[in-house]
């Protein structure tokens, strides 16, 4: 099991502050010194799937992750995954295909609670889940970050509705891993300026409180100022603050605000428990759908029998000086789909 990355944005996933971010994720996916992998990109529909717009507002991320990190190459895909019951379901396998092949999948603006109703114990949601127990980077903005914790602030129902604080489920994916954590972006908001108290992603301070003392004494809270995030890496057991401003985490009795540069330990976002196995507590059917597409890159990535008999005879020539026959082994080797890239360690074949 190698544990993809996972990112938080408070806010701004299209400003300079949240393509750095992307660009540094994109950086340890796709760089040819690091990875010879291409860069896949999914771009989730779901948290703004009521709205008329969604794939407008999924479009727009889009065409910033196209331009922002052209250098990298990426194919960029939007998954329609609106509504449940509907022929754009999460439960539709047909549309969640891109899914499958992913190493970097987005969610961004919308409505937490909705998103959380319409993935909760979907195919979608087991295929992304799956999908970062095999490495693929996740990254949360705006509404999805709130969604993905386990306690899901109820903004639309309280700020905008009028509804009495309460609390939510989220979709509380750090549960795989034994955590118990939940997110609350635009957490420096002040939009209302000196009126009206706009912070704690626009319950104000008074409200976010009566909220937290609803939930159990062992949820961490981690809260994302507007145009900043977290990133976090499970290789390295560690947290890093990017963005303009900082990240605060809540615990029981304590709060530590994280600037911007700042790293520290995953430990102090809880105890890590990893699944038994890598298919523990995912779908059946979502596991088999993966590993399908996983085995059939594996066959891609290997290089046939004739192109390795091939670049063996183009080492011999090379022994040989024989520079003429190395160039036309070489063009042989590309005919069959494969370059050869020479560095002082020898030959290596890199898929074209």
């Amino acid at each position: 099991m190698s544990l993809g990355k996972i990112a938080f944005l408070g806010s701004g996933e299209t400003s300079l502050a949240g393509g750095r971010i992307f660009e540094s994720l994109a950086r340890n996916i796709s760089d040819p010194s690091v990875s010879q992998h291409p860069l896949r990109v999914a771009v989730m529909e779901t948290t703004a799937g009521f709205e008329l717009n969604s794939f407008q507002v999924a479009s727009r991320v889009a065409e910033f992750l196209k331009t922002r990190l052209q250098n990298y190459k990426p194919v960029i895909d939007i998954i329609p995954a609106r509504k449940l019951g509907t022929e754009f379901s999460p439960d539709n396998p047909e549309i969640l295909k891109p899914l499958l092949s992913a190493n970097m999948i987005f969610m961004g603006p919308g409505s937490p609670t909705y998103a959380a109703r319409q993935l909760r114990g979907t195919l979608a949601w087991d295929i992304i889940r799956a999908r970062h127990r095999l490495g693929t980077t996740l990254i949360f903005s705006s509404a999805a970050t709130i969604s993905v914790g386990a306690w899901a602030l109820p903004v639309y129902e309280v700020y905008k509705a009028g509804e009495d604080i309460h609390t939510k489920s989220g979709l509380d994916l750090f549960a795989d891993y034994g955590m118990s954590l939940s997110f609350v972006p635009h957490w420096n908001n002040a939009e209302g300026g000196i009126d009206l108290d706009t912070s704690r992603c626009f319950l104000g301070i008074e409200r976010f409180n009566q909220w937290r003392k609803l939930l159990p004494a062992e949820n961490i809270l981690v809260g994302l100022d507007e145009h900043s995030g977290i990133i976090i890496d499970f290789d390295l057991a560690s947290c890093e603050v990017s963005g303009v401003s900082s990240v605060s985490v809540l615990k029981q009795n304590s709060m530590e605000i994280y600037p911007a540069g700042a790293k520290f330990l995953l430990s102090e976002l809880g105890k890590l428990a990893l699944p038994s196995s890598s298919e523990q507590g995912i779908r059946p059917d979502a596991w088999e759908m993966i590993t399908h597409v996983v085995n059939l890159e594996a066959d891609e990535e290997t290089p046939p029998d004739e192109a390795l008999s091939l670049l063996e005879q183009r080492k011999d020539a090379r022994t040989r000086k024989d520079f003429a026959e190395s160039d036309r082994l070489r063009d042989q080797i590309a005919s069959l789909g494969w370059t050869v890239q020479d560095s002082k360690e020898g030959q290596k074949l890199v898929k074209r």
